[in-house]
Protein backbone atom coordinates (compact mmCIF):
# COMPACT_ATOMS: atom_id res chain seq x y z
CA UNK A 1 0.00 0.00 0.00
CA UNK A 2 1.33 3.44 -0.94
CA UNK A 3 2.22 5.84 1.86
CA UNK A 4 0.36 9.11 2.34
CA UNK A 5 3.55 10.97 1.39
CA UNK A 6 3.80 9.09 -1.92
CA UNK A 7 0.15 9.80 -2.71
CA UNK A 8 0.55 13.50 -1.91
CA UNK A 9 3.64 13.74 -4.13
CA UNK A 10 1.80 12.02 -6.95
CA UNK A 11 -1.08 14.50 -6.64
CA UNK A 12 1.36 17.44 -6.66
CA UNK A 13 2.95 16.10 -9.85
CA UNK A 14 -0.49 15.70 -11.45
CA UNK A 15 -1.53 19.22 -10.45
CA UNK A 16 1.71 20.83 -11.62
CA UNK A 17 1.59 18.87 -14.87
CA UNK A 18 -1.83 20.33 -15.60
CA UNK A 19 -0.55 23.80 -14.76
CA UNK A 20 2.51 23.32 -16.97
CA UNK A 21 0.33 22.34 -19.94
CA UNK A 22 -1.97 25.30 -19.34
CA UNK A 23 0.96 27.74 -19.16
CA UNK A 24 2.37 26.38 -22.41
CA UNK A 25 -0.99 26.87 -24.13
CA UNK A 26 -1.31 30.43 -22.79
CA UNK A 27 2.16 31.31 -23.99
CA UNK A 28 1.37 29.89 -27.41
CA UNK A 29 -1.70 32.14 -27.57
CA UNK A 30 0.23 35.30 -26.70
CA UNK A 31 0.31 37.63 -29.73
CA UNK A 32 3.90 38.54 -28.82
CA UNK A 33 6.46 37.31 -26.32
CA UNK A 34 7.86 40.61 -25.11
CA UNK A 35 9.21 40.76 -21.57
CA UNK A 36 6.26 42.96 -20.58
CA UNK A 37 3.75 40.43 -21.97
CA UNK A 38 5.50 37.52 -20.28
CA UNK A 39 5.61 39.32 -16.95
CA UNK A 40 1.92 40.22 -17.09
CA UNK A 41 1.08 36.56 -17.61
CA UNK A 42 3.61 35.45 -14.99
CA UNK A 43 2.09 37.80 -12.40
CA UNK A 44 -1.30 36.23 -13.04
CA UNK A 45 0.09 32.74 -12.50
CA UNK A 46 2.05 33.88 -9.45
CA UNK A 47 -1.27 34.91 -7.90
CA UNK A 48 -2.78 31.55 -8.79
CA UNK A 49 0.04 29.47 -7.35
CA UNK A 50 0.64 31.62 -4.27
CA UNK A 51 -0.76 28.94 -1.96
CA UNK A 52 1.13 26.07 -3.57
CA UNK A 53 4.08 24.72 -1.63
CA UNK A 54 7.56 25.80 -2.62
CA UNK A 55 8.30 22.20 -3.62
CA UNK A 56 5.35 22.18 -6.01
CA UNK A 57 6.43 25.45 -7.63
CA UNK A 58 9.97 24.15 -8.15
CA UNK A 59 8.48 20.98 -9.62
CA UNK A 60 6.40 23.12 -11.97
CA UNK A 61 9.52 25.04 -12.98
CA UNK A 62 11.41 21.83 -13.72
CA UNK A 63 8.55 20.57 -15.88
CA UNK A 64 8.54 23.79 -17.89
CA UNK A 65 12.30 23.51 -18.41
CA UNK A 66 11.87 20.12 -20.08
CA UNK A 67 10.27 21.96 -23.01
CA UNK A 68 13.71 23.36 -23.94
CA UNK A 69 12.49 26.90 -24.68
CA UNK A 70 14.04 30.11 -23.38
CA UNK A 71 10.61 31.71 -22.99
CA UNK A 72 9.53 28.83 -20.73
CA UNK A 73 12.89 28.94 -18.91
CA UNK A 74 12.39 32.65 -18.21
CA UNK A 75 8.82 31.97 -17.07
CA UNK A 76 9.91 29.10 -14.81
CA UNK A 77 12.67 31.10 -13.16
CA UNK A 78 10.36 34.06 -12.54
CA UNK A 79 7.65 31.85 -11.03
CA UNK A 80 10.18 30.43 -8.57
CA UNK A 81 11.80 33.79 -7.83
CA UNK A 82 8.49 35.48 -7.03
CA UNK A 83 6.93 32.68 -5.00
CA UNK A 84 6.69 33.12 -1.25
CA UNK A 85 8.56 30.00 -0.16
CA UNK A 86 10.24 28.46 -3.22
CA UNK A 87 13.43 30.60 -3.18
CA UNK A 88 14.27 29.47 0.36
CA UNK A 89 14.31 25.85 -0.84
CA UNK A 90 17.02 26.35 -3.43
CA UNK A 91 20.11 24.30 -2.72
CA UNK A 92 23.06 22.94 -4.69
CA UNK A 93 21.15 19.98 -6.11
CA UNK A 94 18.04 21.92 -7.09
CA UNK A 95 20.06 24.73 -8.67
CA UNK A 96 21.98 22.22 -10.75
CA UNK A 97 18.69 20.78 -12.01
CA UNK A 98 17.26 24.24 -12.74
CA UNK A 99 20.46 25.23 -14.53
CA UNK A 100 20.54 22.15 -16.73
CA UNK A 101 20.65 23.17 -20.38
CA UNK A 102 21.84 26.77 -19.93
CA UNK A 103 23.56 27.40 -23.26
CA UNK A 104 23.36 31.11 -24.00
CA UNK A 105 24.27 34.33 -22.22
CA UNK A 106 20.61 35.25 -21.69
CA UNK A 107 19.72 31.84 -20.22
CA UNK A 108 22.76 31.97 -17.93
CA UNK A 109 22.15 35.53 -16.81
CA UNK A 110 18.49 34.86 -16.03
CA UNK A 111 19.47 31.78 -14.01
CA UNK A 112 22.30 33.54 -12.15
CA UNK A 113 20.50 36.83 -11.45
CA UNK A 114 17.13 35.32 -10.49
CA UNK A 115 18.11 32.10 -8.73
CA UNK A 116 21.73 31.13 -8.06
CA UNK A 117 22.98 34.60 -7.14
CA UNK A 118 20.25 35.32 -4.58
CA UNK A 119 20.50 31.77 -3.19
CA UNK A 120 24.26 32.17 -2.76
CA UNK A 121 23.80 35.60 -1.20
CA UNK A 122 21.39 34.06 1.32
CA UNK A 123 23.96 31.31 1.95
CA UNK A 124 21.59 28.58 0.84
CA UNK A 125 24.50 27.17 -1.15
CA UNK A 126 28.12 27.14 0.03
CA UNK A 127 30.88 29.10 -1.67
CA UNK A 128 32.37 25.79 -2.81
CA UNK A 129 29.48 25.27 -5.23
CA UNK A 130 30.03 28.56 -7.03
CA UNK A 131 33.78 27.93 -6.99
CA UNK A 132 33.21 24.56 -8.67
CA UNK A 133 31.18 26.28 -11.39
CA UNK A 134 33.96 28.81 -11.93
CA UNK A 135 36.36 25.91 -12.49
CA UNK A 136 34.03 24.04 -14.83
CA UNK A 137 35.06 23.07 -18.35
CA UNK A 138 31.66 24.35 -19.49
CA UNK A 139 31.83 28.03 -20.45
CA UNK A 140 28.21 28.60 -19.43
CA UNK A 141 28.68 27.33 -15.89
CA UNK A 142 31.81 29.48 -15.57
CA UNK A 143 29.76 32.47 -16.67
CA UNK A 144 27.01 31.49 -14.22
CA UNK A 145 29.53 31.57 -11.38
CA UNK A 146 30.72 35.06 -12.28
CA UNK A 147 27.26 36.51 -12.94
CA UNK A 148 26.09 35.10 -9.60
CA UNK A 149 28.32 37.72 -7.93
CA UNK A 150 26.11 40.49 -9.35
CA UNK A 151 23.36 39.62 -6.87
CA UNK A 152 25.83 40.18 -4.02
CA UNK A 153 26.46 43.80 -4.94
CA UNK A 154 23.57 45.13 -7.02
CA UNK A 155 21.20 47.19 -4.85
CA UNK A 156 18.26 46.71 -7.21
CA UNK A 157 18.66 42.93 -6.84
CA UNK A 158 18.89 43.10 -3.05
CA UNK A 159 22.67 43.04 -2.78
CA UNK A 160 24.34 44.75 0.15
CA UNK A 161 27.91 44.27 -1.01
CA UNK A 162 30.27 41.34 -0.64
CA UNK A 163 33.74 42.09 -1.97
CA UNK A 164 35.28 38.96 -0.45
CA UNK A 165 33.06 36.44 -2.21
CA UNK A 166 33.00 38.49 -5.41
CA UNK A 167 36.77 38.68 -5.75
CA UNK A 168 37.12 35.03 -4.77
CA UNK A 169 35.28 34.12 -7.97
CA UNK A 170 36.90 36.85 -10.07
CA UNK A 171 40.37 35.54 -9.20
CA UNK A 172 39.44 32.09 -10.50
CA UNK A 173 38.64 33.39 -13.99
CA UNK A 174 41.22 36.16 -14.29
CA UNK A 175 43.07 34.23 -17.03
CA UNK A 176 39.93 33.00 -18.79
CA UNK A 177 39.71 34.25 -22.38
CA UNK A 178 36.32 32.88 -23.31
CA UNK A 179 34.37 35.93 -24.48
CA UNK A 180 31.30 35.01 -22.45
CA UNK A 181 33.36 34.77 -19.26
CA UNK A 182 35.39 37.90 -20.02
CA UNK A 183 32.21 39.96 -20.42
CA UNK A 184 30.81 38.52 -17.19
CA UNK A 185 34.03 39.36 -15.32
CA UNK A 186 33.84 42.95 -16.54
CA UNK A 187 30.21 43.15 -15.36
CA UNK A 188 31.06 41.67 -11.97
CA UNK A 189 33.91 44.10 -11.31
CA UNK A 190 31.92 47.09 -12.55
CA UNK A 191 29.08 46.16 -10.20
CA UNK A 192 31.49 45.83 -7.27
CA UNK A 193 33.08 49.17 -8.17
CA UNK A 194 29.82 50.88 -7.16
CA UNK A 195 30.42 49.51 -3.65
CA UNK A 196 34.19 49.72 -3.36
CA UNK A 197 35.94 51.45 -6.23
CA UNK A 198 39.34 51.52 -4.55
CA UNK A 199 39.30 47.76 -3.99
CA UNK A 200 38.41 47.13 -7.63
CA UNK A 201 41.13 49.53 -8.75
CA UNK A 202 43.61 47.61 -6.61
CA UNK A 203 42.45 44.30 -8.10
CA UNK A 204 42.83 45.67 -11.64
CA UNK A 205 46.34 46.94 -10.91
CA UNK A 206 47.44 43.66 -9.33
CA UNK A 207 46.18 41.62 -12.29
CA UNK A 208 46.87 44.06 -15.13
CA UNK A 209 49.09 41.66 -17.08
CA UNK A 210 46.60 38.80 -16.76
CA UNK A 211 43.23 40.41 -17.38
CA UNK A 212 41.67 40.62 -20.85
CA UNK A 213 41.90 44.02 -22.55
CA UNK A 214 38.08 44.36 -22.50
CA UNK A 215 38.00 43.98 -18.71
CA UNK A 216 40.76 46.55 -18.19
CA UNK A 217 39.14 49.04 -20.55
CA UNK A 218 35.54 48.74 -19.35
CA UNK A 219 36.29 48.61 -15.63
CA UNK A 220 38.71 51.55 -15.81
CA UNK A 221 36.14 53.52 -17.79
CA UNK A 222 33.57 52.75 -15.10
CA UNK A 223 35.94 53.84 -12.33
CA UNK A 224 36.83 57.10 -14.09
CA UNK A 225 33.57 58.13 -15.73
CA UNK A 226 30.83 55.95 -14.26
CA UNK A 227 30.20 54.50 -17.72
CA UNK A 228 31.37 51.28 -19.35
CA UNK A 229 31.86 52.88 -22.77
CA UNK A 230 31.75 56.68 -22.39
CA UNK A 231 32.53 57.29 -26.09
CA UNK A 232 29.39 55.43 -27.13
CA UNK A 233 27.31 57.92 -25.16
CA UNK A 234 29.02 60.91 -26.80
CA UNK A 235 28.57 59.70 -30.39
Amino acid sequence: MESVETLVKAKVRTDTKALEQEIVRCLDWLPSATTADLRRLRREYSRRIAKLSGEAVIDLGLQLLKRNSFVLRFFAYELIQHHGSAPALLNSRILRLLGEGIDSWYAVDTFACYLSGPAWRARLVPDSVIVSWARSKDRWWRRAAVVSTVALNNKARGGKGDSCRTLQICRLVVDDRDDMVVKALSWSLRELSKRDGSLVEEFISENETRLAARVLREVRNKLKTGLKNPKAYRD
